[in-house]
């Protein structure tokens, strides 16, 4: 595939498209995933994993409440990757991750992801580019035996917002008392490796793209979420589903 540039992608919906007449849409796709997701429990076949990746404030919370509203919460679950704890950190990279694979007939929202590993660490330089492209090509492999051998569909977005919506949405923040719970000041400092934290999505869409990267633009939420929720149901309908028939 060709290089992915984000500069060169827009991060606001597109223009033609009407605001009120999407959010209709997507309440309609929310309610075909209730029936959608029950299948996929029922029939026991598949499994769907959903790998949600952006800047910080970026929208990731806000997507996994829209689009999963709806769904029954024993079908759904969610797990954030945050700092890895001391026990984690005694593992491979992919421990903490593996675990959480989704089981056939289970639908898993991965909030930040293995993709962390070759994100945090190489801004920061903890870890130089030659580990980084070892763990790059770990999760090829990883994410090659669970589409191979687990039955599992693997959607990956990446939130992709601008700075200077990041920036308002951190400063709301500290204004907004229903979100000041969301502020921490590690935020701030993150955002100014801007450029470098780019330049390492670049490299991971390049580098691992066998289950490809699905850009969301994510400045305008209303668009963000009709894009994820259009996606999931697509490919729920292309798993070809039937219910269980009666077991003499």
């Amino acid at each position: 595939m060709s290089k992915i540039k984000l500069a060169d992608i827009n991060t606001t919906a597109p223009k033609k498209l009407d605001k009120d007449k999407t959010k209709a849409l997507t309440e309609q796709i929310r309610a075909e995933l209730d029936e959608l997701q029950n299948l996929l429990y029922a029939e026991h076949k598949h499994a769907i994993l959903i790998v949600l990746q952006g800047m910080d404030a970026s929208g990731k919370d806000g997507a996994i409440r829209s689009v999963m509203s709806t769904m029954n919460p024993e079908g759904v679950n969610v797990k954030a990757f945050k700092v890895p704890t001391e026990q984690e950190q005694d593992h491979d990279f992919l421990w903490r991750v593996h675990q959480h694979a989704p089981p056939k007939g289970m639908i898993m929202v991965f909030n930040r992801s293995h993709y962390e590993e070759v994100l945090v660490q190489r801004v920061h330089k903890w870890v130089n580019d030659k580990v980084i492209m070892k763990r790059m090509s770990a999760i090829n492999d990883f994410e090659r035996l669970l589409t191979a051998h687990g039955n599992t569909t693997i959607l990956k977005f990446y939130l992709h917002i601008s700075a200077e919506e990041q920036a308002e949405r951190l400063q709301e923040r500290t204004t907004n008392p229903k979100k000041m719970w969301k502020y921490n000041k590690g935020d701030l400092i993150e955002a100014k490796f801007w450029k470098k934290y780019r330049k390492a999505y670049e490299d991971i869409f390049e580098h691992c793209n066998e289950v490809p990267w699905i850009i969301v633009p994510a400045d305008d939420n209303w668009y963000k979420e009709y894009v994820v929720a259009k996606t999931l149901k697509d490919t729920l309908l292309g798993l070809k589903m039937k219910y269980p028939e009666l077991k003499d």
